[in-house]
């Protein structure tokens, strides 16, 4: 996802409603989120479709790997050697 443009990437409710297809087309083609706001306040964010799944992969992925440092300092953790003959072994299958 492309960084926020603060003077760009920011538009009050009024301006979205008067301006929601440029709008769209802005987020489609920048790949930056639009913060909408509501007197004054953020209210909502508008991403792309591709922006929007990129980062629940990286979400998922990290969750991922929050679990397995969990397992890990649990003592649930194979050792690397077991591993990877467990991988070899079914690799050979």
């Amino acid at each position: 996802m492309q960084r926020l443009k603060i003077d760009q990437d920011i538009r009050s409710m009024s301006e979205f409603r008067t301006g929601i297809a440029s709008f769209l087309k802005q987020v489609h083609d920048t790949k930056r989120p639009l913060i909408i706001t509501q007197h004054g306040k953020g209210a909502a964010v508008l991403l792309d479709v591709g922006e929007y799944e990129a980062m629940q992969e990286k979400i998922e992925l990290l969750q991922d790997i929050h679990t397995s440092i969990s397992l890990l300092e649990n003592g649930l953790g194979v050792p690397h050697n077991d591993a990877k003959e467990m991988v070899l072994q079914s690799l050979a299958k």
